[in-house]
């Protein structure tokens, strides 16, 4: 990033940055004695977020104690994945946040906010076996960064009828962002001050929404932190990141990167390549331990055949659909998730043993997160051979903390091991018939088995291919067939209307 150096005449429109900083301080604390509505700020820890929040510390600062009576809720969204430099950033951010407001007396709660156990990245990608996000199956996105944050702002509105989201969008971020902005603008209650279209009984307040790129910088570069988390390194995190200087922390889907660089999960593959993790390794020689982190997503953005073959050819359900005469690839394989597990848990092990004293603890994967993975292999995939702790242990040394599974398995390690000699290589055959044997456990101690036909034909079904191709041609078959019926069936009263000469 470099530093502003355009006259200041064309920064503000010419206004002394005191001027504008004192207006909307002003503002900001007419809006937040109006009424009991709380606040909820979004902060990213990037530096449209931050000069947001100054501006909001600032005004409230300067109330008199008896009107700073409704809360400032302050949310961070991790997605688990994020960027570990940006990640470490927020969180002591945070942590300074929290004392500077108790030391204050600031009505500023902050809340660092995480997706579900079921919506992390890793327990769906390792665990079910989604493949890796693309932009026509962005599955990402919703789970990790928009459910946490919508259902803490539904629990404030629950709790208080209202809310007032403080934002740091800007209508120079992005064409699209200028269009959404607009469109909210016809239905605005007060300037800057719009109908949130996704959260019923909530506002939008957006204070530095005409404000340029630059204009942030000269902000965040001539007033101090109001927490005391220095702008100072800020500017340096971002100038780590790019090759020209210059990097905006990616927000939400609209907020835009400088060139195709972005901050945000590492793990993200819906850019061609993360060049600010690139870069930050490049121009920085202490974050060489980031290098594994690099590998890995690269190893994640495969494409094209290599990446059908990390895949089942058939879907989450066990059937074979076709896109044209092409078979539509499901969830990953339980070689390649095994593979993922092993690669991403090599990472960690090297991070924590070559990296700096602050990421001797990092977790790239929670504990939480391996427990349900190694959930969903063995109940839900009927992967009883129960991998997951013999991986955990080859790859980091230690023991997994987690009971043994066996007296739920229909068949141990070592069977699991003579079934798979039984039958000869053949990895269809046996997944089918572990899983039928799985099947057989579920209903056993059942005292009516209802459904347990149903659920063993549906295994059957699944698995009575021999292998792709045979699963290949008989979806071909099915399609051919059904197209021919088609063919020759009576039209409907439409179809023959439609045809009827005019």
């Amino acid at each position: 990033m470099s530093t502003p150096t355009a006259d200041a005449r064309l920064l503000f429109a010419g206004r002394p940055i005191r001027e504008v900083v004192d207006e909307l301080t002003q503002e900001i604390r007419e809006l937040y004695t109006a009424d009991e509505v709380p606040w909820v700020v979004g902060y990213s820890g990037g530096k449209d977020s931050t000069a947001v929040l100054q501006l909001v510390w600032t005004a409230l600062r300067e109330l008199p104690a008896e009107q700073r009576t409704k809360p400032v809720y302050v949310i961070s969204t991790d997605t688990l994945v994020e960027n570990p430099v940006v990640a470490l950033w927020v969180t002591r951010s945070l942590e300074s946040m929290r004392a500077a407001a108790a030391e204050q007396g600031l009505p500023i709660e902050p809340h660092r906010l995480t997706p579900e156990l079921k919506d992390t990245f890793w327990v769906n990608l390792i665990g079910r076996g989604y493949p890796a996000p693309r932009p026509k199956f962005r599955w990402c996105t919703e789970r990790m960064k928009i459910r946490p944050s919508n259902s803490f702002i539904r629990r404030v509105v629950r709790r208080h009828g209202e809310a007032i989201l403080v934002l740091g969008i800007r209508k120079q971020e992005s064409q699209a962002r200028a269009r959404a902005m607009a469109r909210h603008e016809k239905r605005r209650v007060q300037e800057r001050l719009s109908p949130n279209a996704n959260l019923p009984n909530s506002l939008v307040y957006s204070p530095i929404e005409d404000w340029s790129n630059q204009e942030v910088w000269v902000f965040l570069e001539q007033v101090a932190n109001a927490w005391g988390h220095s702008n100072t390194e800020l500017k340096a995190m971002y100038m780590s990141a790019s090759e020209d200087q210059e990097c905006p922390l990616v927000v939400d889907n609209t907020t835009p990167s400088c060139g195709d660089s972005r901050f945000g999960c590492w793990t993200c593959t819906l850019v061609e390549k993360d060049k600010s993790m690139v870069a930050m390794v490049n121009n920085v020689e202490e974050r060489k331990w980031m290098t594994p982190l690099m590998e890995l997503r690269d190893k994640l953005d495969v494409t094209g055949e290599e990446e059908h073959k990390l895949r089942d050819f058939r879907r989450m359900n066990g059937s074979v659909q076709l896109f044209g005469e092409r078979i539509i690839h499901g969830p990953y394989t339980q070689e390649a998730r095994e593979t993922w597990l092993r690669d991403l848990l090599e990472a960690q092990t090297w991070v924590r043993a070559n990296g700096p004293e602050e990421v001797r603890d990092l977790e790239l994967v929670t504990m939480e997160e391996l427990h349900e993975i190694r959930r969903q292999w063995v109940f839900e995939k009927h992967e009883v051979e129960d991998s997951l702790p013999r991986i955990y242990r080859a790859t980091t040394g230690e023991d997994f903390p987690g009971r043994p599974l066996d007296e739920h398995l229909t068949l141990g390690a070592d069977e699991m091991d003579l079934l798979r000699e039984a039958c000869e290589g053949d990895d269809l055959l046996f997944s089918t018939a572990r899983e039928l044997l799985e099947v057989e456990r579920k209903f056993r101690t059942m005292t009516r088995r209802s459904g347990l036909f149903e659920a063993l034909e549906r295994t059957v079904k699944n698995g009575f291919f021999e292998n792709k191709e045979d699963a290949h041609a008989y979806a071909l078959q099915k399609k051919k067939l059904r197209d021919q019926i088609a063919d020759h069936l009576p039209l409907t009263d439409e179809e023959e209307d439609a045809d009827a000469p005019a």
